[in-house]
């Protein structure tokens, strides 16, 4: 009797006895990581979030005792070598942020959708060919960053996602601006540079709130005049397309401040496009001396 109790004692102490289900066989990752501790003892308690970080740890897959830890609020499985990234993560309810950068994923399971206090999801630089629908019931996603990947279209229940500020699309497949994207009111960031498109929809002036435009490396053939509308841009970036004119109506876009050379900057990017006289000489000139005279020809 006595040693069913010092056995039972022992197992109450073992740190990872609130593993899901009922699997007794660990993972190699979870031994090499845990090396003996309480898997809590991991975690980084910050001034606003519990943090949890496995980077550049070679995994392949992600370690069983993650799914115990439902306390986690800030998630860095970033630049490892995982392949899935199983539905036991919808258990962790209450994160905020989660990093999956640098990995091998090419789907994302339908339970991300119970990650209701999503607000940052960064997945570049995987293999992801489509993103389930269910990601748009995560509501209070406000930053969503999927470049370096083979995507070339979005749900579109994306639509949904009426907190999405900040959207990378970049180094993807996309043959065009998705429509659900045009939805997106808040949004304040949108990179679509790197891809295939050819032109801008018209309806890119439904983003009222967009400050930073990067559409830089496509085969984008005109300059919309509606892009013109969204006059609370102060970074637009055109660099590197197949643009020959410039709409009359660009001096509207008075944020823009200047002609931009440094990719950082904000201002207009319309470099290493094929521009017709005599505007490559006006925009050496400067963005006053481009508006000037877009203003008189507009009004000539």
């Amino acid at each position: 009797m006595g040693a069913k109790q010092s056995r039972a004692s022992s197992n109450d102490k073992d740190p990872r006895r609130f593993l899901v289900g009922k699997r007794q066989k660990f993972s190699s990752w979870d031994d090499t990581l845990l090396l003996g501790k309480d898997p809590r003892s991991l975690l980084k308690h910050g001034m606003r979030h519990v943090s949890f970080s496995l980077v550049t740890k070679g995994m392949t897959d992600i370690p069983d005792f993650l799914w115990g830890l439902l306390e986690v609020q800030k998630l860095n499985l970033s630049h490892n070598q995982l392949r899935v990234l199983p539905p036991e993560v919808g258990r962790l309810t209450r994160i905020v942020v989660l990093n999956l950068c640098g990995n091998c994923l090419k789907s994302l399971p339908r339970e991300v959708s119970l990650l209701q206090s999503l607000k940052v999801l960064f997945l570049n630089m995987n293999c992801l060919a489509e993103v389930p629908a269910e990601l748009s019931l995560c509501r209070d996603l406000e930053v969503l960053s999927m470049s370096h990947n083979c995507l070339s279209q979005l749900p579109a229940s994306f639509a949904d996602l009426s907190k999405l500020r900040k959207l990378n699309l970049s180094n993807n497949c996309f043959a065009h601006i998705p429509l659900c994207v045009f939805s997106l009111k808040a949004l304040d960031f949108l990179h679509v540079g790197c891809n295939r498109l050819e032109n801008i929809a018209e309806s890119i002036q439904c983003l009222a709130s967009l400050q930073i435009f990067i559409a830089e490396s496509n085969n984008i053939h005109s300059f919309p005049r509606s892009l013109c509308l969204v006059t609370s841009l102060e970074l637009l970036n055109l660099n590197n397309n197949d643009i020959q004119t410039l709409p009359d109506e660009l001096y509207l876009l008075c944020r823009l401040g200047r002609i931009a050379w440094n990719p950082m900057d904000k201002g207009l990017h319309i470099s290493h496009n094929p521009l017709s006289k005599p505007l490559p000489e006006l925009v050496e000139g400067g963005l006053e001396m481009l508006y000037s005279y877009l203003k008189d020809k507009k009004h000539n």
